[in-house]
Order: structure tokens, then sequence, then C-alpha cells
């Protein structure tokens, strides 16, 4: 049996998302497998469903690592089979989920692909981002000092700089 991890904390930012589906579960009655409603939450490493957006312990939570995420139609014959998605792993057990539209089946799955993406990574996006937010060459007074400087003392406005050839120098700056 595996540890069932703390329930996400909705504070810190690390739910990525979270809403109603229906959950196929495992036993078949008579009628076929039957759809439970079940509130879900998708931390950064956890899927999670409850009976309920209240609830305070799971009904279930599995490590999403390793699984993969795709739309199927063919698990339903009514008109939400357009709607159904599957969490599956090779020697794991497979989740499969009804959402309530078409357009939120297909954001559950991307969310998923998008965090198996990320934790399959050795680098983490989140941190890439920030790193790149901080960089910012316009600003860098050295080489725009330096080619306004050369550029506004020559005859021609209109010359490029040597290696500076994105940036473009207006008359009268």
């Amino acid at each position: 049996l595996e540890e069932i991890p703390p329930k996400p904390d909705q504070d810190t930012g690390n739910i990525l998302k979270q809403g109603f589906l229906e959950k196929r579960s495992r036993e078949h009655s008579f009628f076929g497998s039957e759809w439970q409603k079940r509130w879900c939450v998708l931390d950064r490493k956890t899927f999670y469903y409850y009976a309920n957006e209240k609830s305070k312990q799971p009904k279930g939570t599995f490590s999403i690592e390793h699984y993969s995420a795709r739309l199927v139609s063919h698990l339903r014959k009514d008109s939400r089979k357009k709607c159904c998605f599957e969490l599956t792993c090779p020697g794991k057990r497979s989740y499969e989920f009804t959402a309530p539209s078409p357009a939120e089946a297909e954001d559950w799955v991307d969310q998923i692909q998008f965090l198996l993406k990320d934790l399959s990574s050795l680098t983490i996006p989140c941190e890439e981002e920030e790193e790149e937010e901080l960089y910012n060459d316009v600003d860098s007074s050295d080489s725009m000092n330096t080619s306004h400087n050369t550029t506004l003392n020559q005859d021609e406005p209109n010359v490029e700089v040597e290696g500076e050839d994105i940036y473009e120098v207006l008359p009268g700056e």
C-alpha cells in the first residue's frame, strides 16, 4: 500500500487544476460500470479524488508520474462520449473520467500532459521563465549607449552597427 500524501494546500498555489469529474468505478455492476461524481484535484505530483469538494479525506490518490493522459470517446455511448479521458501507466491501474464538457476534458488532458513533461525534464519551466524575465538586453546601458553614439555621430542615420542589426536607430534620437 502506498502512503497517502497529504491533501494539497490550496493557499500555496500547488493546485494546477480542480473540479468535478465523473470517475468510472473499478467494480462493475449488473448494468455495467458505474460513473461516480468526484471532486478531483491535480497538484504538481499527485491526482486526488474526493466524494465532494468539502471532503477532507480523499477517496483515492495516486502519483501522476509515469502516467499518460489522452482523450478517448469509446468509454461512453451517450452524448458525453466526447467528454472522456483516461490516465494510464504500464503496470498500474488505469483511471477513466468524464468531464462536464469536451473543452473541459481537453483542458484536464493538457494540464496533465504539461505536468508530465515538466516532471520528465531536468529543469522546471517556472524557474526558467523567472530567469528570462530578469534578463533584459534592451536596458543594457553599455551596448545601447555605444550603438547610439557611434550611429548618431555618422553622416547616415540608418547605417547598422555591426553585430546589432536587430536595432533600428531613428533620426533625431
